[in-house]
């Protein structure tokens, strides 16, 4: 099992990195005392979910605890696990600028000021960052770019650290509008198969439907604009450090043409090599 031990200064982002390891596969976890690494990994090992990848932020937060977490490293090696450490830093202008963007008081300056608390951590962690597998700094780094670092510092590939994943969801505008979308098409423009007959009950994944829905060109029309407008944003997406794109297709009641329209969009997504996921959120209604 690979269990990499995500650390570094305050401020300089082992939460983003720790959602860039979770994005990649590696099983998470948040601020864990130094002492308590053997037993969660002996955990994690004695689980029935199939986990090969883990990845732990230790930080200043565990306070006094924090300086046992190279001997529990070192006894973890000598014990035949394959685990790394990479140190997170960043330059001390960056470091204050984040702080006064948060508005948040750096954990070890009992009076507030900023400057004092990191020169005291970089004492604390200067035996950490000696030891460390990989130092990496964040300072001029956007989401995407410590997405990337990340991704050639522990050998994974382009595909798996880069892809974005595609959600295409029908939905009813009537049952309330997708909250969770990035981008919400609405298809109410098109001829409705719910007043023909032998149509309304039936559903966007029928071939009746479909062919009813497509024999306008508009929805063709609609189609192949949306999937260029998508192949220039998902790359930008990707280039941002995106990993998850929603796309809500709503029409009135999300049985016909919201269905009909996000099965085509899948397909064609699919055919250009997106990896993409279609669900229908209101077929319960659907009779």
């Amino acid at each position: 099992m690979e269990i990499v031990i995500v650390t570094g200064m305050s401020g300089a982002g082992k939460t983003a990195a720790l959602n860039v390891f979770e994005d990649l596969g590696y099983y998470a976890m948040d601020n864990l005392p130094p002492a308590l690494i053997k037993e969660f990994v002996a955990l994690i090992r004695s689980s029935k979910d199939n986990i090969t990848k883990i990845a732990i932020v230790v930080d200043i937060r565990t306070r006094s605890l924090y300086e046992e977490l190279i001997d529990e490293v070192l006894y973890l090696r000598e014990d035949g696990e394959d685990i790394s450490i990479l140190f997170l830093d960043s330059k001390d202008e960056t470091l204050i600028r984040r702080y006064k963007e948060l508005r948040r008081p750096h954990p070890l300056s009992r009076t507030g000021n900023i400057i004092s608390g990191i020169e005291a951590e970089r004492k604390l962690l200067e035996k950490v960052r000696i030891n460390s597998t990989y130092i990496l700094d964040t300072s001029d780094l956007k989401l995407g770019e410590l997405k990337n670092r990340i991704s050639t510092l522990y050998n994974l590939t382009e595909e798996d650290s880069n892809k974005l994943n595609v959600a295409i969801v029908s939905f009813g505008f009537k049952h309330g509008i997708i909250l969770d979308a990035d981008l919400v098409f609405d298809v109410r423009f098109l001829p409705n198969p719910f007043y023909i007959e032998g149509l309304k009950q039936k559903n966007g994944t029928n071939k009746e439907v479909y062919d009813f829905v497509f024999s306008y060109e508009q929805s063709g029309v609609f189609i192949e604009k949306v999937v260029d407008m998508l192949e220039f944003l998902i790359p930008h997406y990707e280039e941002e450090g995106k990993t998850n794109l929603v796309i809500g297709i709503g029409c009135t009641g999300g049985k016909h043409r919201s269905v009909a329209i996000a099965e085509e969009l899948d397909k064609r997504l699919s055919q250009k090599g997106e990896v993409t996921y279609v669900s229908h959120r209101d077929s319960k209604y659907w009779k």
